[in-house]
């Protein structure tokens, strides 16, 4: 093998390069960046792009200590460059891939796991370029998702804010001239002030309660009891709920292709998903799920068990036993899923949007009807 000259994979003009991809607009950049709340593990976004190019480096036929060395080089943070250094000392010192990836604690168990049989059958670069994908559907989903919500979003909390501004400044205006003038105001408008000298004396009594139950939910948000409560709550909400379990049925179904494409065994591919899944009703079904796969029960009979998974899946799950092609059947649930929500919360943003505005509208036009219903009432008077 020719030795590679790492010089000219120096990153000297990529930032210009992006730049000119990019338009220099930093906003962009800063929507699509992965964010990790105090998780040891790298991004799914620097993943698929280090799935990714280790598949392709050799695939192209580079060995696994020059891929490696390329992929350090190319990296301009140097915690990422010390990773990787550590990674390629690691495989160079004997330790296969899989190993000195699990040593690293950066990566899941459902990687390192898929990545060993990927070495041992000697089907490394199919593993690598299905871990690629997969991370590529799953941040393409979450983008999608909070691109379809962000704005619904915004102009939410734009209406939460100006509904409080005028509660809480323009209201009390008001009021003192109702006050001066004396005689009976109308019954909204004795609502509207009343629901704002409310806000006025318990604003702050009220911002600290909320501050909090954030941080009563955030310091329990891992107790089982918890998150079985939200969970199940959250699902019976109308078109929300139905996203919510079809978002992590097709991740479910996207993680399970991808462990039984890597010929990993059915009992623990699924104890793997049990670990990484993060939600409450497939996690505690899956637990039970080993349990019965031990004692000889088909999956599918088992999942039948749990009303999270949609008796359609069930079905497709039995056909894929039953002709032994499990990890087709699981991509084509997954693919169906990740299209349904995509139009979902396309539709359920397009829905919002207007919704949203009329709320606004209606709010803002009440407010204003009873500031200055006795305004009118006092000109008549005065006429």
């Amino acid at each position: 093998m020719p030795s590679i000259d790492l010089r000219r994979y120096e990153r000297k003009e990529i930032p210009k390069q992006k730049a000119k991809e990019s338009g220099g607009s930093g906003i962009i950049e800063l929507l699509n960046r992965d964010i990790t709340f105090g998780k040891n593990e790298l991004s799914d976004k620097k993943k698929e792009s280090f799935y990714l190019e280790l598949g392709s480096l050799l695939q192209a036929g580079i060995n696994l200590k020059s891929s490696l060395e390329l992929i350090t080089a190319d990296q301009t943070k140097q915690q990422d460059k010390q990773l990787l250094t550590n990674i390629q000392k690691a495989v160079l010192n004997g330790d296969a891939l899989s190993v000195a990836l699990k040593a690293s604690t950066r990566f899941s168990l459902y990687e390192t796991f898929s990545l060993q049989i990927g070495e041992e059958t000697g089907k490394i670069i199919e593993v690598l370029n299905d871990l690629a994908k997969y991370y590529q559907t799953k941040i393409k989903q979450r983008r999608k998702i909070i691109s379809a919500l962000t704005y619904p979003c915004i102009v939410l909390a734009t209406s939460v804010g100006a509904v409080t501004f005028m509660l809480k400044f323009i209201v009390p205006m008001f009021s003192e001239i109702f006050h001066r003038f004396g005689g009976q105001l109308p019954w909204i408008t004795q609502k509207i002030v009343g629901l704002s000298n409310a806000l006025e004396n318990n604003f702050y009594q009220g911002l600290v309660c909320i501050l909090i139950i954030i941080g009563v939910v955030f310091k329990i948000r891992d107790r089982p009891q918890f998150r079985k409560i939200v969970s199940s709550v959250v699902l019976k909400l109308p078109v929300v709920g139905n996203l919510v379990q079809k978002t992590y049925l097709a991740r479910f179904c996207n993680s399970m292709r991808l462990l039984i494409n890597a010929k990993l065994p059915l009992l623990k591919a699924i104890a793997l998903i049990r670990q990484m899944i993060n939600y409450y009703p497939i996690e505690s079904a899956l637990q039970i799920v080993e349990d019965d796969i031990m004692k000889g029960m088909p999956l599918h009979q088992s999942l039948q068990r749990f009303t999270i998974f949609p008796p359609k899946m069930i079905q497709l799950i039995k056909v894929g036993e039953e002709t032994n092609q499990l990890d087709y059947f699981f991509a084509r649930i997954s693919e169906q899923y990740i299209e349904e929500v995509e139009y979902k919360t396309s539709t359920l943003s397009s829905a919002m949007e207007p919704l949203i505005i009329l709320f606004l509208g209606f709010v803002v036009g009440i407010i204003l009807l009873s500031m200055y219903l006795p305004l009118f009432q006092m000109s008549n008077i005065l006429q």
